[in-house]
């Protein structure tokens, strides 16, 4: 099976921390995030990752590629692509249509992508088996947020709201929010390459949900509830302290 980690964010909202390291090495309860995310997968059988790279994208690089991991990787059959984008960081969605010769090189199978700063209890090899005929399957759930997709009762993508702001985004021109289900994005997907062929048009640098949102009536774009997910996002500073604190304060006793 097939996955991507998207790493090659800025981290901007782990400075100082990714003043000089990209966020997948930043440490969270003594490895780095890439690697959390990494064990996850090769646990659930995922054997060809892909990692995309911008910001101080060499030591990530040099973190795959040397040393310890792998040898860890070579004596676990485990395969690694760098889809290189130093030159211009070009978000989910660019990222994504850049790495595509990559992740396809070997077979037109499915994609499971994974963002670097989430930590989950999904399933994720069942996440991937579930795509079946579908462009792209988002993993979602209730939690609290501020901006929701919105999809209907067959739990297809419909669109996009800010409950904040009462912005609405959508390409159905008479949607109403309030019959939809309303469930906020983990950062955990799966897609085909047919979504992949129909970004064709698209800017180099866009957002993935951009593109979903934008293509939602013409794509089957559906999203999957795993009961009793538990998602932590540790794209923030505090977060991240307060993890590393109470797995000290365990592994002292």
């Amino acid at each position: 099976m097939k996955a991507m980690i998207f790493a090659a964010g800025l981290g901007t909202r782990l400075a100082p921390l990714t003043n000089d390291r990209p966020k997948a090495l930043v440490y969270l309860q003594g490895k780095p995030l890439l690697q959390h995310v990494i064990d996850r997968l090769t646990a659930e059988g995922f054997t060809d990752i892909t990692v995309n790279v911008h910001h101080f994208a060499q030591q990530i690089i040099d973190y795959i590629q040397g040393g310890p991991f792998a040898k860890w990787a070579t004596a676990n059959h485990l395969h690694f692509s760098i889809s290189d984008e130093s030159k211009m960081l070009l978000d989910t969605g660019g990222g994504l249509r850049k790495a595509a010769p990559l992740l396809f090189a070997i077979d037109d199978g499915p994609v499971l992508i994974h963002n670097v700063d989430i930590i989950s209890n999904a399933h994720l090899s069942e996440l991937y088996s579930a795509l079946g005929d579908t462009d792209a399957l988002l993993l979602v759930s209730q939690r609290q947020t501020s901006r929701y997709l919105l999809f209907d009762e067959d739990m297809r993508l419909m669109g996009w709201q800010n409950i904040k702001t009462g912005e609405v985004r959508t390409p159905y021109p008479n949607l109403q929010p309030d019959d939809c289900h309303r469930l906020a994005f983990s950062g955990i997907h799966v897609v085909s390459k047919r979504l992949i062929d129909c970004m064709a048009d698209w800017p180099p640098k866009f957002s993935i949900i951009d593109f979903y949102i934008a293509n939602c009536h013409t794509l089957n774009i559906r999203g999957h509830i795993q009961p009793n997910l538990t998602l932590t996002d540790i794209g923030k500073i505090e977060v991240l302290e307060k993890l590393n604190i109470e797995h000290n304060l365990s592994h002292s006793h």
